[in-house]
């Protein structure tokens, strides 16, 4: 079944300011005028795959006009330095024009894990992890030598410690 209508942004109560309910590039139903008037009755152009209950996969219709993006960057509470600091080449290309797009990301370990009657998808994925992220396998996470960070400009801060 596809679920589709989703709200486009919920109100947190905590912030006193509007979240996307999907992500802030999912595109709205509507144009700019409506979605600023009133943007807790905006619905996204979202959608999920679902099976007996189970959501097999997720995505949208991406946004495609630069005002409808800096118009819900707005609402978010992202000013216009925050939007051009994080999202300035995006808001670029859509000046030149984008069509529309979108996607969808399937869980394949949750297909696997509803079609072999599993609870978990760690009992179907081929490396599974801990409960707290870790591999046993790789033992990933794992620490990094000072050459590699050298490489990538990266330096180490443990709170605390005298710098």
């Amino acid at each position: 079944m596809w679920v589709v209508d989703f709200p486009m942004f919920e109100f947190n109560e905590d912030e006193k300011r509007w979240d996307a309910l999907h992500h802030p590039f999912t595109a709205p139903v509507g144009t700019v005028e409506e979605l600023q008037s009133n943007p807790g009755e905006a619905l996204s152009k979202g959608y999920d795959l679902v099976l007996n209950g189970v959501e097999l996969g997720g995505g949208s219709i991406r946004i495609h006009d630069q005002q409808m993006q800096s118009s819900v960057l707005e609402l978010l509470g992202i000013s216009e330095q925050q939007a051009e600091d994080k999202f300035g080449f995006l808001l670029e290309a859509l000046q030149f024009g984008c069509p529309p797009h979108g996607g969808i990301a399937f869980g394949i370990d949750r297909m696997a894990a509803l079609m072999c009657g599993e609870e978990s998808i760690r009992e179907v994925i081929a490396f599974p992890k801990t409960s707290s992220g870790n591999c046993p396998l790789t033992n990933a996470p794992s620490t990094i030598d000072a050459d590699q960070l050298a490489d990538v400009h990266v330096q180490v801060v443990v709170p605390g410690e005298d710098e």
